[in-house]
C-alpha cells in the first residue's frame, strides 16, 4: 500500500492576490499543475482569471488560467 500526501493548492483568492502584485514584476516563474513552467514579464486579466506570460528572450509565450497554477514566483 502507498500512501501519497497531495501538496496544498493555493486558495483562488489567494492566487488573485499573487497575480495581481506580480503585475509589475520584472519577472516571474509559474509552475503548471501538469508539469510545465513559464518564465518572463507578466500579462494577467483579473476579470476572467487568465493571462500570459511571455519571454522576450525565447520568444514565446505561455497562455493560461488560475485554475492551470500550482506556485507562483516572482521579483
Amino acid at each position: 500500500m502507498t500512501i501519497t500526501q497531495k501538496t496544498p493548492q493555493p486558495s483562488h483568492h489567494r492566487m488573485y492576490d499573487q497575480l495581481n502584485a506580480a503585475r509589475t514584476a520584472d519577472k516571474v516563474t509559474i509552475h503548471f499543475r501538469d508539469g510545465r513552467v513559464a518564465t518572463g514579464c507578466l500579462a494577467f486579466n483579473y476579470l476572467h482569471g487568465t493571462g500570459r506570460v511571455i519571454d522576450p528572450d525565447q520568444k514565446i509565450s505561455t497562455d493560461f488560467s488560475i485554475e492551470e497554477i500550482r506556485d507562483l514566483k516572482f521579483s
